[in-house]
């Protein structure tokens, strides 16, 4: 059985910084998907710069493509787009990473800009960023289903 996870961030961002090579993230928000108990997804948020702003935005999985429900992706595009109000998100991958490049742009994110040298090791990172307008995970039959546990 599938269950969003939106009360641990701890354990997710745990998750997600393992499979991106990150120590761990700070100072963020994060909701997962788990499978039989398992953490299959992780997408953590960070730098939100306020209401009508951004925020970073790290995304990670088990490799597997059962966690790419529409009921979790649009709860993990609500939560910036519609919680925290803001007008785009911001992704950061590394150019030599061809199969998360093909999954942002796959998500309606846009090719922005290269960060030169952007990594620890010296690889560049291209700037992916997505504007509320462009999200087509805002609305459809999954959204009104998917209000936050109390």
């Amino acid at each position: 059985m599938k269950r969003i996870v939106w009360n641990e961030p701890e354990r997710v961002a745990r998750f997600v910084a393992a499979l991106t090579g990150e120590d761990e993230y700070r100072a963020s928000v994060a909701i997962g998907l788990e499978c039989d108990g398992e953490l299959v997804a992780g997408v953590v948020y960070q730098l939100y710069t306020g209401p009508g702003g951004s925020l970073l935005m790290h995304v990670a999985s088990d490799g597997t493509r059962r966690w790419m429900t529409r009921a979790y992706l649009s709860a993990c595009f609500r939560y910036p787009f519609v919680q925290m109000r803001c007008r785009r998100v911001t992704g950061l991958v590394r150019t030599d990473n061809l199969e998360a490049q093909r999954f942002d742009e796959h998500l309606g994110f846009k090719r922005e800009g290269l960060l030169r040298q952007g990594c620890t090791d010296g690889t560049d990172m291209i700037v992916y960023g997505m504007l509320a307008s462009e999200c087509r995970f805002l609305e459809g039959k999954h959204h009104a289903a998917l209000a936050r546990p109390a």
